[in-house]
């Protein structure tokens, strides 16, 4: 019997989880991944950045922020064309869903517009579709289910106790009201954050726990591991243990049994041991291609390598009334 999907998990439960001896902690991921998705297939994305830099947040680990000195130029929001096209050439490389990132705290509506032609054509290609612009309205989040979009990503980026360490300029409820506009208008959440910022294991465990407890967990999970950039305040913090990251990886696939668990930002520095590792720990998705907004992703002739000496292969995308996806094996219905 599948893993029940719960809403109540505590801090001392899933610190409990973290603090499984790691064979028994793996052990325990991957039979809970193999209940509902094929353990041998991965969903490729790839994320383009249509906007980038020139922010007015102050997240601690980012480039794009323009309080921060990091030799990244700001550049305007890009033609529908330009973005059709390298969802085009995305699909050509293999990838099943296209994310589009813009450096906004909050889009405006024009904005909005925009990216909803941008969103209708990359699906009128096959692709699975998700979007990250900023705090949303709820009306702007209607739009954009209107014109396909089938994710939208909020991060929750760590624990609610260590988020003030990390960012100032916007609340830790801006980000759940922003979730609740996504889930009201019908979308699909994608909703993950960032380990390696100087977090302890309690406060990773507090990011997870508020994930697992949401009102619905979110379908897509990026775990990002932090890409340290020269000008940001998190520049020269202390790395993050490897095996810590297989561990929050683990954990997110047992509180999270339904939902895609992503290896984000930080796999340009992972070594291809440690990516299968996070594999067999219940991560089923990886961006794919040269960037991962503005920071270093591997290519994707090393992917495609790494695939094919580990036998996996891309999950497939099926199209069924007008909602594009990816189509997981195996999959069986979540647990009340």
């Amino acid at each position: 019997m599948p893993a029940v999907i719960r809403h109540d998990w505590t801090r001392e439960e899933v610190l409990a989880l973290f603090d499984l001896p790691f064979p028994e902690l793996l052990h325990r991921a991957a039979s809970v991944h193999r209940e509902r998705f094929d353990p041998t297939e991965v969903q490729v994305s790839t994320l383009l950045s249509i906007k980038t830099g020139g922010c007015p947040e102050d997240c601690a680990y980012c480039p794009q922020s323009a309080r921060y000195d990091t030799g990244l130029k700001a550049q305007k929001l890009m033609a529908v064309d330009e973005v059709v096209a390298r969802a085009a050439a995305a699909k050509a490389a293999g990838a099943t869903r296209f994310c589009m990132g813009a450096a906004w705290r909050s889009p405006k509506d024009r904005d909005v517009a925009e990216v909803a032609k941008m969103v209708g054509a990359v699906k009128a290609l096959g692709l699975e579709t998700c979007a990250t612009l900023g705090m949303l309205k709820p009306e702007q989040a209607q739009a954009l289910k209107v014109a396909g979009l089938d994710y939208y990503n909020h991060n929750l980026d760590t624990a609610p106790e260590f988020y003030a360490d990390i960012i100032k300029t916007r609340e830790y409820q801006d980000r759940l009201d922003t979730l609740e506009a996504v889930r009201a208008a019908g979308l699909k959440t994608c909703c993950g954050g960032i380990v390696g910022m100087g977090e302890s294991r309690e406060q990773r465990a507090g990011l997870l726990q508020t994930l697992a407890n949401l009102p619905e967990h979110p379908g897509s999970v990026p775990i990002n591991r932090l890409v340290q950039v020269e000008g940001t305040p998190l520049h020269g913090t202390a790395l993050l243990d490897p095996f810590e990251f297989v561990r929050t990886i683990a954990v997110a696939r047992l509180l999270m049994p339904a939902s895609m668990v992503r290896l984000s930002a930080g796999r340009n520095e992972m070594s291809e041991e440690l990516q299968a590792l996070c594999f067999l720990a219940g991560a089923n998705s990886i961006f794919y291609g040269e960037k991962l907004l503005t920071t270093g992703n591997p290519d994707v002739e090393a992917d495609q390598a790494l695939f094919a000496r580990l036998g996996l292969r891309p999950m497939p995308v099926v199209e069924e009334s007008r909602t594009v996806h990816a189509d997981i094996a195996c999959a069986k219905p979540e647990a009340a």
